[in-house]
């Protein structure tokens, strides 16, 4: 299996995770499912009201009860929806993926040092710390709403890099954004795209990043002897 892992062919000394949409399943119609009956209408109201652009400040550092305030004064019909986007916030997480924090643990296991680099706001930072232990286990953390930056932003990545002494070409980052990785790049930063747990976990083995697992090991096994067989089956049909 080809790696996807780009940005060079040096060896990798450290790697950076995104949180949401690679450990954590944040999305906030986990918690909008629950307060709308009608999907189409939920989806208009997360279009219109709490909008994708509307948040984007909250991952900058503005308070989400501020904000929240502020909205709340122009459609006040939408009270009590607008508000649980601060009160309920832990309702958008959906889950864990689990094979995503083995990987992390697996990584930190070789010796590697990991370290997490997340749009998140700052007040809901330290409650998801709390409730999901693996977030812990970072060498360091870098959270977008401490920072008062958030990624795609170059100044994020360069103040990563600069406070863990990290040097870009051996740094690998892990994120589920294009336009993140894009900026990564940018710096020499080599990258990973997610898609699922299993991908990862096959594009780090090739990259040698972690020792392949056994089930890989056999599944390669056993497609070559399927390949043998074919081929052999092949040349019997052609004599």
């Amino acid at each position: 299996m080809r790696s996807d892992i780009s940005g060079g062919r040096g060896p990798i000394e450290a790697v950076v995770f995104d949180v949401g949409g690679v450990l954590l399943d944040w999305n906030p119609r986990h918690l909008y499912r629950k307060l709308f009956a009608d999907e189409a209408e939920m989806e208009w109201f997360l279009a219109e009201v709490c909008s994708p652009a509307w948040h984007v400040p909250h991952d900058w550092g503005v308070s989400t009860a501020a904000s929240c305030a502020e909205l709340v004064s122009g459609y006040p019909q939408f009270s009590e929806l607008i508000w649980a986007w601060s009160t309920r916030s832990e309702e958008m997480i959906g889950g864990v993926d689990a094979g995503s924090v083995e990987i992390l643990r697996a990584v930190r296991e070789t010796g590697l040092p990991c370290y997490a680099l997340t749009n998140m706001e700052a007040e809901t930072y330290p409650l998801r710390l709390e409730r999901f232990p693996f977030l812990s286990w970072f060498d360091g953390t870098v959270v977008s709403g401490r920072e008062g930056v958030a990624k795609p932003d170059l100044a994020i990545f360069t103040r990563l890099l600069d406070r863990f002494g990290l040097e870009p070409r051996t740094t690998l980052m892990i994120d589920d954004t294009h336009e993140n990785l894009e900026t990564a790049r940018t710096l020499g930063i080599q990258t990973a795209l997610f898609r699922s747990s299993r991908q990862l976990r096959a594009e780090l083995e090739t990259a040698g990043v972690l020792p392949r697992s056994l089930a890989a090991s056999n599944g390669e096994s056993e497609q070559k002897a399927e390949n043998r067989l074919l081929g052999a089956g092949h040349r019997a049909h052609e004599q």
